[in-house]
């Protein structure tokens, strides 16, 4: 097998550069080895690869299917080398990370191209958290870094934590839905009365509570702007809305409007791409800006 890939690297620089003498320079060898190396594996397998009846040696079909075909194999094994120096200096194979569903998911797509011109080998698999208050992604093990999580961390040994900032959640209906014609700030005895649009479990949120559970965001601010219930959204995916008057925010008895967010990871499974992951985000301007606006 090593005298194949060295034959696969010689036809490379043979076909790139021209001629014996020429890819012996580039390999660091001397023509004669390349040739003694190439007759070796042809006399090995009973092939031919090079026409050598003319001036310059020239590919057979043979040598030429595995010249195409052994750049797919050298391309695999220089990439497995890679990954392999990059396992060893602390780059993980795969990172798994889950975006809370009060997360600012648009910024991550400049994020994620500067994190491949930086470690291009390291896979990033990303799934959105569709619950409010949730880190079960984290502490059952599907994620390695959960980005946006509010609430308090549970106090559970092996997870790290870091401050994300503030998120202000607000209640939003429409301007024609009937709680909007209650005095604020409103009850829960109120909010049971009428059903709440949330995304995954966020309805789970007060308990017997009639939900319209939806996919995302975007599905759940159409059903509220057409008045088939209440939901509670971060200020920045409501404020055009908000300014437009297309809804309305409604304060609630007992309930902050701030949540503290954060960055988590699980310790065991964490290495250098999650380190860059932590340090971009918090060093991000526009995510800071939403995670650190005042109320107004």
């Amino acid at each position: 097998m090593k005298l194949l890939l060295d034959v696969l690297v010689i036809l490379d620089a043979l076909e790139k550069e021209g001629s014996f003498a020429a890819a012996s320079a580039k390999l660091f060898k001397t023509p004669s080895a390349l040739s003694y190396t190439i007759h070796r594996l042809e006399s090995d397998l009973n092939i031919q690869l090079l026409d050598r009846s003319g001036h310059r040696a020239r590919f057979t079909p043979t040598g030429q299917m595995l010249l195409e075909k052994g750049r797919e194999v050298l391309h695999i094994a220089r990439e497995l080398e890679s990954r392999a120096v990059k396992l060893q200096q602390g780059w993980e194979h795969t990172l798994r990370l889950a975006v809370d569903c009060t997360f600012p998911v648009t910024q991550l797509s400049p994020l994620i191209a500067a994190f491949y011109q930086q470690q291009p080998l390291t896979r990033l698999h990303f799934t959105q958290n569709p619950s409010l208050l949730d880190w079960r992604p984290l502490t059952d093990g599907q994620a390695d870094l959960l980005l946006g999580a509010l609430g308090e961390p549970p106090p559970l040994s092996g997870y790290d934590y870091l401050p994300l900032g503030e998120l202000e959640l607000l209640l939003v209906v429409s301007p024609q839905h009937p709680l909007a014609r209650h005095r604020a700030p409103l009850s829960w005895r109120t909010l049971r009365r009428y059903r709440a649009v949330a995304t995954g479990e966020g309805g789970a949120l007060l308990s017997d509570q009639e939900t319209l559970t939806v996919c995302d965001a975007a599905g759940q601010l159409a059903l509220l702007r057409m008045g088939l219930g209440w939901g509670c959204l971060p200020r920045y995916q409501v404020q055009g809305l908000l300014e437009s008057g297309e809804l309305i925010s409604m304060a609630v008895r007992g309930l902050s409007p701030r949540q503290h967010a954060w960055i988590a990871w699980n310790d065991a499974t964490c290495g250098l791409a999650s380190k860059w992951w932590r340090e971009t985000l918090l060093a991000n301007s526009a995510i800071f800006t939403i995670y650190h606006t005042e109320i107004v």
